[in-house]
C-alpha cells in the first residue's frame, strides 16, 4: 500500500535538513498562579521539572503598571506567571502542586499575610485550562471536605513586579531587616519560616502536602 506522506512531514523534514532550528514554542505553555508571598509561589515552582521560568507580579486589579507600593489599593494580588514544557511537565500536575502548596480554605489572605492582595486564586489563560482549573478545585474540596475558597478566573494583564522581587529567594544582595543588613536569600527563608508557611500547608494537607523544600 503506498504510504501518504504530508506537506507539514515534508515541511519540517526540510527545515532539519536543512539546519534550520525546530520551534519549541508548541511546548512551551504559561500558567499564572495566586499563592500569597510570590516569594515563595515562585520557590516552590521553580524547584519543579519541566518549568522553564518563573516570574512575580500583580495582576487581577484595576490599576495599570502597579508597583509593590500601590498594587495592594489596585486590588491586584500578587501572581507569578509559570512559563513551562508541557511535554515535560502537564498544567494538570501544577494545578494540583499549587492547591496542595497554599492553604486553599483561607479567604482572608495567605498565612501571616492577611489581605485580598494575598489570596489564592487561578487565572485561568484559556477555555481548556479553565476546565482544568474548576476540575482540580473540584478534587481539591473533595480532599478537603468542602472547604476550598479559591476561585478561578478569567485572563487578566500580568505587570512583571520589581527587579529586586525576582528570585528572591536566592538573592545574594543585603536587605535591612529588623536583624540587621542580611542577605536576601536569608531574609526570605526567615520570613518564609516566621510566617509559618510550611507548618500550615502541612496541617491543611498532611502528607499531600508540597512545600517545595523537600520535593
Amino acid at each position: 500500500m503506498r504510504r501518504i506522506i504530508s506537506p507539514a512531514f515534508l515541511a519540517a523534514a526540510f527545515l532539519a535538513f536543512a539546519g534550520f532550528p525546530q520551534s519549541a514554542s508548541a511546548a512551551k505553555q504559561t500558567a499564572i498562579f495566586a499563592g500569597g508571598c510570590f516569594w515563595c509561589v515562585e520557590a516552590d515552582f521553580d524547584k519543579v521539572p519541566g518549568v522553564l521560568d518563573t516570574i512575580s507580579g500583580y495582576a487581577g486589579g484595576k490599576t495599570e503598571n502597579p508597583t509593590y507600593r500601590n498594587y495592594s489599593s489596585g486590588g491586584h494580588r500578587e501572581v507569578v506567571k509559570i512559563d513551562f514544557d508541557d511535554t515535560k511537565v502537564s498544567y494538570d500536575r501544577l494545578l494540583e502542586i499549587f492547591f496542595r502548596s497554599v492553604d486553599p480554605t483561607d479567604a482572608g489572605g495567605q498565612f501571616c499575610d492577611r489581605g485580598e492582595s494575598y489570596t489564592t486564586a487561578v487565572y485561568a489563560l484559556d477555555d481548556a485550562q479553565k476546565a482544568a482549573a474548576e476540575k482540580a478545585k473540584v478534587e481539591a474540596n473533595a480532599a478537603l471536605g468542602g472547604k476550598v475558597v479559591t476561585p478561578i478566573l478569567g485572563k487578566v494583564p500580568f505587570w512583571p513586579a520589581e527587579d529586586y522581587h525576582q528570585n528572591y529567594y536566592k538573592g545574594e544582595n543585603r536587605t535591612l531587616t529588623r536583624f540587621g543588613y542580611v542577605k536576601q536569600s536569608d531574609a526570605y527563608h526567615g520570613y518564609r519560616e516566621g510566617c509559618g508557611r510550611d507548618v500550615r500547608v502541612k496541617q491543611v494537607w498532611g502528607n499531600a502536602a508540597y512545600t517545595g523544600i523537600n520535593k
